[in-house]
């Protein structure tokens, strides 16, 4: 599939001052002469800063690499992790579409992103808070259907739990990730019937409870969420 920088684009980039110690951080784990391997993390920040990938931050980024401009546009255009056109102020909502999630309500889930978001994938939402598309498989099969919203998923969805999701995301809310249906992780909906363990002590699996207490679901990352860390390197806490 041919993919094109979206025609609308903002006259500048710049990352925050902490998104840019950040980078210099990992442009550090390369040796010199070789720092262009750090192009997907840095694009990666890049759009998780603004949204998504614009010309001024492909380019800031090849600059900050010493890379040719083309050079990091095929990677950016290579790569559909990388968003080339606006999403929705709110939440990128990326629905699996593949075997797993299909056979288990994918389909009806797709719906309601055309009823309640757009009519087509990569659209922005009438009021410019949501966009979507359907993706392929996002490993997260046994918890089917589900889609990632944001950086998290949201797992063992319905059409009406999925509308509900949207509807708080709109109001302000961030919902719980994790499965909608209350199981702690990927465990047989009627329960464990083998292998079985105390009940966990947490009110929720490593992975949720790690975006509950980040706060980072859909929140455009400015650097200041976490400690600097590059341990690779020169000892640096910042």
């Amino acid at each position: 599939m041919l993919r094109r920088l979206h025609p609308d684009q903002p006259e500048s980039f710049a990352f925050t001052p902490e998104n840019r110690a950040w980078a210099e951080a990992q442009i550090t784990k390369y040796p010199k002469g070789r720092q262009a391997s750090a192009i997907i993390p840095l694009l990666w920040r890049a759009q998780e800063q603004e949204g998504w990938l614009t010309r001024p931050a492909i380019e800031a980024v090849a600059d900050m690499l010493d890379m040719a401009y083309m050079r990091a546009l095929e990677v950016a255009t290579f790569y559909f992790m990388f968003q080339l056109q606006p999403v929705g102020s709110i939440a990128h909502v990326q629905v699996c579409g593949t075997t797993s999630c299909m056979i288990c309500g994918a389909e009806d889930l797709i719906g309601v992103c055309r009823d309640r978001i757009a009519p087509e994938p990569h659209q922005l939402s009438a009021d410019g808070k949501f966009s979507w598309e359907e993706v392929e498989c996002l490993g997260a099969c046994a918890n089917a259907p589900m889609a990632q919203i944001g950086k998290d998923y949201y797992e063992d969805l319905t059409a009406d739990s999925f509308v509900a999701l949207l509807d708080r995301l709109a109001a302000g809310e961030v919902p719980v990730p994790g499965s909608q249906t209350g199981r702690f992780a990927s465990e047989p909906k009627a329960g464990l019937t083998s292998l079985k363990m105390p009940e966990p002590e947490m009110p929720s699996n490593g992975s949720v409870g790690l975006a509950t207490t980040l706060g980072d679901t859909v929140k455009h990352i400015d650097g200041s969420e976490v400690p600097l860390r590059a341990p690779w390197g020169q000892a640096a806490d910042i």
